[in-house]
C-alpha cells in the first residue's frame, strides 16, 4: 500500500525536489530539518495535549523522508551515506513520535482518560517504543553477518501510519482507548515480527551448518 504511495509522492515531489536542487540545498539538509520538525512537533505537541495539530506536523515533516530520496537520485547522489542517515534519523523520529505519546498518556491532563487507561496506554506506547526499536535492529544484525530478515506482519511506514492516524482522531474527539487499543495492536505486530526475523535466521543458519560438510565432502 505505501510502496504505491510512494512512488506518487515522488512524482508529485520531483519538481520541488529540483527547484531544491537549483537552489543548493543538499538531500541532507532535508534530511535532517523534516527529523527535526518531526521530533520537536512530537515532544512538543503530543505531551502538551495538542494531538491533532502534533500530528499534522509530523505528517508534514515526515515527507522529506520521500523529498530527500527524490533529490538524492536527481543529484546521483544515492549512495551508503544517505542510506546510513536516512535510517539512523528515521529511528530518531519514531522514537519522538512514541515518546511523545507516552508523555501524554503519563500527564493524563485530558479528562477523557481513567487512572487505568492511562496506565494502560502509557505501557502499549512504550511497548511500541521498545519493540519498534529491536525490529530494524534485527535486520540490520541479520545482514551483518550475511544473512536476511526482510518479513514482518507490517512494516515501519505502516505502523507509524497506524499511530499517527489513531492519535489525530483521538485529538479530534474520539474517546482515547481507540488509541489505546491501536497501539496495542502495533506493539503485538512489532513482537510478532521480530519472532519472525528471529525464526527466518534460525533457519538460514542451520541450513549454513547443514550445508558445510557437503562442501567440505566435495572439495576432497
Amino acid at each position: 500500500m505505501f510502496g504505491r504511495l510512494r512512488a506518487l509522492t515522488t512524482r508529485l515531489f520531483t519538481p520541488l525536489a529540483a527547484l531544491l536542487l537549483r537552489l543548493g540545498v543538499s538531500p541532507d539538509a532535508v534530511t535532517i530539518t523534516g527529523t527535526v520538525g518531526v521530533v520537536v512537533g512530537a515532544l512538543w505537541l503530543f505531551p502538551t495535549g495538542h494531538l491533532f495539530a502534533g500530528v499534522m506536523v509530523v505528517m508534514v515533516c515526515a515527507f522529506a523522508d520521500v523529498l530527500d530520496g527524490v533529490m538524492a537520485r536527481r543529484e546521483g547522489r544515492s549512495g551508503p551515506w544517505g542510506a546510513f542517515l536516512d535510517s539512523t534519523l528515521d529511528r530518531l523520529a519514531d522514537a519522538a513520535v512514541f515518546v511523545g505519546l507516552t508523555l501524554w498518556f503519563v500527564r493524563a491532563d485530558d479528562p477523557r482518560l481513567t487512572p487505568d487507561l492511562a496506565a494502560w496506554g502509557t505501557g502499549v506506547a512504550l511497548a511500541c517504543l521498545a519493540l519498534g526499536a529491536v525490529v530494524p535492529y534485527a535486520r540490520a544484525r541479520a545482514e551483518s553477518v550475511g544473512m536476511t530478515a526482510q518479513v514482518g506482519i507490517a512494516e515501519r511506514a505502516d505502523r507509524l501510519v497506524a499511530a499517527l492516524v489513531a492519535a489525530g482522531i483521538v485529538g479530534l474527539g474520539v474517546p482515547p482507548v481507540v488509541l489505546v487499543v491501536v497501539l496495542g495492536l502495533l506493539a503485538l505486530a512489532s513482537a510478532v515480527t521480530v519472532v519472525q526475523r528471529v525464526a527466518t535466521v534460525r533457519r538460514q543458519a542451520l541450513a549454513l551448518v547443514t550445508t558445510r560438510p557437503e562442501e567440505k565432502e566435495d572439495g576432497r
